[in-house]
């Protein structure tokens, strides 16, 4: 259906503004019930999004701030691969301080979502051990060797406790901030994994020392050139990761 489906949020539901930052969605600036928000169009699942949307209410009941969906018309959270979400204001992390607040919000996420169930489709680090795909990760796309340093790179975090991980917080266009709040926006790399990849932030926000540190930028570089096989960025974080 397309942007048609945004009829479903109102007859007075429009788009305003093409957005920027959306690899895999059409991500538009729109007004729905006389309010400026934020609509997603894409191709996942409706399973997909309702683990999503279900992540979100659980986090906002929580006190998070996080880009609420908005239901439909008839009280559906998204409708034909379309979302429509809650504008968060604020501007992206710039000092130490800022990456250190980032840090405390995702935290508190690792925190809300110790078992958390995974979401449809997708693996965590520490089950690409044994599983070769998962969502946008195909690992029988990679190079044996490129496999090998991956995998030993994960196998670091075996063990450990998972929970749902935003999954992308180190990109200062997926954090809003204001002197009172910090919110995560642009959930669509969110799924359930250890949480210390989260903490490879900036300024090394996140707090990590030693081997924790080591271990934890060592299985992101990994996740990264996983995910993004293969382009230019994937080659580049490839790189970061140590031979076996």
């Amino acid at each position: 259906m397309g942007w048609e489906a945004l009829r479903q949020w109102g007859s007075d539901a429009a788009r305003i503004e093409k957005l920027s930052g959306g690899s895999s969605n059409d991500v538009w600036r729109v007004r729905v019930h006389g309010r400026v928000a934020v609509a997603r169009l894409g191709t996942r699942s409706d399973a997909d999004l309702a683990w999503e949307s279900r992540l979100l209410l659980h986090l906002d009941r929580e006190g998070l701030a996080v880009p609420v969906p908005i239901p439909t018309a008839d009280g559906r959270l998204f409708a034909d691969g379309l979302t429509v979400m809650e504008y968060m204001e604020g501007g992206p992390p710039q000092s130490a301080d800022d990456w250190r607040r980032v840090a405390e919000t995702l935290r508190r996420l690792h925190e809300l979502t110790r078992g958390w169930p995974q979401r449809p489709g997708w693996k965590s680090s520490t089950d690409l051990l044994q599983a070769e795909t998962g969502t946008r990760i195909d690992l029988t796309a990679m190079p044996a060797e490129a496999v090998a340093r991956c995998r030993a790179a994960w196998a670091r975090l075996a063990g450990r406790e998972t929970c749902a991980v935003h999954g992308n917080p180190d990109n200062p266009g997926n954090v809003r901030i204001t002197p009172d709040r910090v919110a995560l926006i642009d959930w669509d790399e969110a799924h359930v994994d250890v949480p210390d990849l989260d903490l490879v932030l900036p300024f090394n926000g996140g707090g990590l020392e030693g081997a924790a540190l080591d271990s934890a930028r060592q299985a992101s570089a990994a996740w990264e050139a996983a995910v993004c096989w293969q382009d230019d960025y994937s080659v580049r974080r490839l790189a970061e990761v140590r031979p076996v």
